[in-house]
């Protein structure tokens, strides 16, 4: 079985906006809603569990009767102190119904704009692999600074890469190598692959989508709103 877990609980403070971001209406619909339909709609994923602050978990309940065609929400879990600590919340919410060798399909609510296609590559690539990370290579020269002030080396782009959303497991494998980072460890985690690189998990890669970006500005959320205006017409 594969299931999808969508965060939900940010802030959006870096919006400077009145709601959490992944809430914000954009062209008649909450932004939460594009990705929760577009993994209802794909045949690879069988079960949908949302985290989410309890006091949205009501209206996400009303818009999942329109954005869920084909019910495969499963429930809610409540956020942790960082996203990393609400994945794990999801993940311990998801072996209650889920097997420790089904995949766990991990993606923003803030990501609207997931295709069928990254899906589907994510959903491909992890066979026999513990884990899969969608990746943009780097197109600009990158360099290290120790200090932040001063250039300390050069590195090689071709061998960095840029991580994305989703990001896809093995489900009993890292639910273990998150709950070995508790209490303490996993609010230093940053992104959903590192609790499962620091275990030694196996985690392959596969090409991202450059239109598959964050919203974290205001800039961001413009760009979307033209991007869906453009789709619709």
């Amino acid at each position: 079985m594969n299931i999808a877990l969508i965060l939900s609980g940010g802030t959006g403070v870096r919006m400077g906006a009145s709601l959490p971001k992944q809430y914000l209406e954009v062209n008649g619909r909450p932004m939460i809603t594009f990705s929760l339909e577009r993994l209802s709609l794909h045949k690879g994923i069988d079960a949908i569990q949302i985290a989410a602050e309890p006091e949205w978990q009501e209206q996400i309940e009303k818009w999942l009767v329109r954005y869920d065609p084909h019910k495969k929400w499963k429930g809610f879990s409540v956020p942790g102190e960082n996203r990393q600590l609400s994945i794990y919340h999801g993940l311990e919410d998801i072996r209650s119904y889920g097997e420790d060798s089904d995949y766990v399909l991990i993606h923003d609510a803030a990501r609207p704009l997931l295709s069928e296609k990254l899906i589907t590559d994510c959903l491909e690539a992890v066979k026999g692999h513990d884990g899969v990370l969608p990746v943009l290579p780097m197109k600009d020269t990158v360099y290290a600074s120790m200090d932040g002030k001063r250039i300390s080396s050069l590195l090689d782009r071709s061998q960095i890469f840029a991580g994305q959303a989703p990001e896809v497991f093995r489900l009993g494998k890292y639910y273990e190598a998150n709950r070995r980072l508790l209490p303490e460890d996993i609010l230093k985690i940053n992104g959903s692959t590192e609790p499962a690189i620091l275990a030694g998990m196996d985690i392959a890669m596969v090409p991202g989508d450059e239109n598959n970006y964050k919203i974290t500005t205001q800039a961001d959320l413009e760009r979307f709103r033209a991007s869906v205006g453009v789709c619709e017409e």
